[in-house]
């Protein structure tokens, strides 16, 4: 059983984090405080948010990919979570795997430095992503989130995505008007390297 600690606005994940910070000096962090000391100078939450043992939803999220009335059905097994935040009024889930059309396509979408108008939330619930981060000293950091992780990056801060080597992820988003979610790309040039596995 995981331990969940709350400190301040931010719940973190304590002893078994599975987050991976990387500092663009080369340094990886797995400790939750750390993590959340610098993830909370960009006012980003990061939350473990445990998927409940409900066979039928994780024979689901096994599946390579699903349809809409799967999705949907995964959706109404987390929703719980959707009505404790509060706000946003609707949610999707999506599917990436090697097999999606027009993989490579979808994703430079969003590997190229950018902000948007809204908060970008993710709740992480198969496979695994990258979230880059520009910080107000102009350093730069990656956050490697898994199953499990929700995330909150705040409307305004310069970020980018990508998924690693495995390729897949299945997120849900969360939205409070979906306008409020295109990328406004930023000049910024990435100055980490792809450590993510």
């Amino acid at each position: 059983m995981k331990k969940i600690v709350k400190l301040d606005c931010y719940t973190l994940m304590e002893p078994d984090i599975v987050a991976i910070l990387q500092l663009e000096q080369g340094e990886a962090l797995t400790n939750s405080a750390s993590i959340d000391e610098y993830l909370s100078r960009l006012d980003v939450r990061l939350n473990r948010w445990p998927i409940a043992e409900d066979g039928s939803t994780h024979s689901l999220l096994a599946q390579p990919s699903l349809d809409e009335t799967q999705k949907e059905s995964v959706l109404r097994s987390l929703d719980h979570y959707f009505e404790s935040l509060g706000g946003y009024e609707s949610r999707d889930l999506i599917v990436l795997n090697p097999e999606t059309p027009n993989l490579d396509g979808l994703l430079a979408k969003f590997s190229r430095p950018h902000t948007h108008a809204d908060d970008e939330v993710r709740y992480i619930v198969d496979g695994e992503g990258v979230f880059g981060f520009v910080c107000p000293d102009g350093s730069q950091m990656e956050l490697t989130i898994q199953p499990e992780e929700y995330i909150n990056v705040p409307a305004g801060t310069e970020h980018w995505f990508y998924l690693t080597s495995l390729r897949r992820i299945k997120a849900v988003r969360y939205f409070v008007d979906t306008t409020g979610w295109t990328p406004d790309y930023t000049d910024t040039v990435i100055r980490m390297q792809a450590l993510a596995v």
